[in-house]
């Protein structure tokens, strides 16, 4: 099956995403600077899954553009991960509304990790498809970031757990820059493959 469908409702999907965390952002009764500090519990809880919808939504493009088709349980496995990425307004407006208390920042980890888990489901069910040996398969090589992000998530979980939420919290942060740093894998071998077909030609 063709994949541009996927890629246009996974795109919209991201997009309802983010605006519908934007509108937890409530404009404060007052004009001045001081009437923002209530707000920075909510402030940052956004800017962290803001980050995180754009990595996602960064790799997904990157990965579709290394797939050459798609198959039914692409489709569900693609659905899959986009049900845990749109609770995502939910757990970030409960974490920021009750400043990173113990179980809001627990069900945020959580929810990091089973969109991990999700992801991983995803690009597996894609590399089956297209084989081991496709232009996929060796874009995403050992996927170190990929196999170490859900340990990330896992001690996240388990510090916010023993009441040290802002500790869980700095493990939610450092994987979310693990992935801001540019990976090149896709792009590098989608150039190669360019390259190679130039040559062929």
């Amino acid at each position: 099956m063709e994949k541009n469908r996927l890629e246009a409702f996974s795109d919209g999907v991201l997009a309802i995403i983010i605006t519908i965390m934007v509108l937890e952002l409530k404009v404060p009764h007052g004009e001045e600077l001081s009437a923002l500090l209530p707000l920075w519990p909510v402030s940052l809880s956004y800017v962290l899954s803001f980050a995180y919808v754009g990595i996602y939504w960064n790799n997904h493009h990157h990965m579709m553009q290394a797939s050459r088709r798609v198959s039914g349980s692409v489709l569900w496995s693609n659905l899959h991960l986009l049900f845990w990425l749109s609770l995502l307004p939910f757990t970030t407006g409960w974490m920021g509304e009750n400043h990173f208390g113990r179980w809001p920042t627990m069900l945020y980890g959580l929810n990091l990790m089973l969109c991990a888990l999700a992801w991983y489901i995803l690009q597996t069910r894609l590399v089956l498809l297209h084989g081991p040996d496709s232009l996929l398969a060796r874009a995403i090589g050992p996927d170190k970031k990929g196999k170490s992000s859900p340990l990330f998530y896992l001690v996240g979980v388990i510090a916010a757990g023993l009441d040290h939420a802002y500790v869980g919290l700095a493990f939610f942060v450092a994987a979310a820059l693990l992935w801001l740093v540019p990976d090149r894998r896709m792009e590098r071998v989608l150039v190669e493959q360019e390259a190679g077909e130039r040559r062929a030609q």
